[in-house]
């Protein structure tokens, strides 16, 4: 199998390459791999400095909204694994517009030339957060979306787009919605690894609100390993959420963080709650573990101390993406 993976430079795309070469995600041992990214802030060669003399995998420097550049990569693989997104809700409340270009018309472009070149096979890669916000249970595939910032609206957008190639045309699609990720090269202007590396530096870290929020935490090897599964047993057409099983406040989570960093609340500077805030995510993953047999393997202690040990090593790799972002 040949596979065409958009946004594999970024944190969660390059997990999975990592993985798929490694032969770590189990169905798609020997399978070769297109990583398809247009290297924005977010997006580094690093994250596949580990695979990149492998025989079996290929880089393509390209953006998925150039329809001659999609369609000039793409013929020759058998699926497209389509993680390329605009995703930091911050930068969505302050200017939306990239994010409806890349996440909404991007995700056309690619399902046009799948259509065109006879790509068969399409698993997109989306968020919990199309869902808005839930104060008790969780949500199954079934909710209706409701999403509440810029981001979250232009996720459920393409989610819609992918939906109606598979109806309309026939395209052989899947949706996987995860729940919030983390890991190694997870790019720091994110929660965990900017609390992390903010407080191995001696720097305060933000707190929005009364720090209640809740969020359900999944490391980044399960997500990859529920996306294989997809990709390779997944029902056309099908939604599949993918979580963790690991509900924690932001406050439960800063002081997590502030423990494994040795520091205190002396730290953590309280600031204005951001707009549209979502109170709380939690999926039910009782479908995917019914039907594909996903269930979270990394407990959530072990995950955690991993990746602080990581940051503490691999100051070369996110000081200069601190840098150039002005994090």
């Amino acid at each position: 199998m040949k596979l065409f993976v958009t946004g594999g430079a970024g944190f969660i795309g390059s997990n999975f390459a990592r993985m798929l070469l490694a032969d770590r995600l189990p169905g798609l041992e020997g399978a070769e791999i297109t990583v398809f990214d247009a290297l924005t802030y977010s997006g580094t060669l690093t994250n596949l400095e580990s695979v990149k003399d492998s025989a079996r995998f290929t880089f393509v420097h390209g953006d998925i909204r150039d329809d001659s550049a999609v369609k000039r990569a793409l013929p020759g693989h058998d699926a497209i694994v389509h993680f390329a997104a605009e995703s930091h809700v911050d930068r969505s409340v302050s200017n939306s517009r990239i994010f409806v270009d890349t996440n909404v018309l991007g995700t056309q472009t690619l399902l046009d030339a799948a259509l065109e070149l006879g790509i068969t096979r399409f698993v997109h890669v989306s968020t919990d957060e199309v869902y808005g916000s839930i104060d008790e249970g969780s949500w199954d595939e079934n909710e209706p979306l409701l999403p509440n910032s810029p981001y979250s609206a232009s996720k459920a957008g393409s989610d819609l787009l992918v939906r109606s190639y598979h109806v309309t045309h026939g395209l052989n699609t899947s949706i996987t919605r995860c729940s919030n990720n983390y890991g190694i090269h997870h790019f720091p202007e994110k929660v965990i690894p900017l609390f992390v590396t903010n407080l191995l530096d001696g720097k305060h870290v933000p707190l929005y609100g009364d720090g209640a929020n809740v969020r359900d935490w999944l490391h980044v090897d399960d997500h990859c390993r529920g996306i294989a599964a997809v990709l390779i047993g997944g029902r056309p057409g099908e939604i599949y959420n993918i979580g963790g099983g690991t509900e924690l406040s932001n406050r439960e989570l800063t002081e997590l963080l502030l423990e494994a960093t040795g520091r205190d609340w002396s730290f953590v500077d309280k600031v204005a709650d951001r707009k549209g805030h979502d109170r709380r995510y939690s999926v039910d993953i009782g479908k995917i573990h019914k039907e594909l047999g996903y269930t979270p393997q990394v407990a959530f202690a072990e995950g955690l101390a991993d990746v602080v040990q990581w940051y503490r090593d691999n100051r070369w790799w996110w000081e200069p993406l601190k840098e150039r972002a002005a994090l």
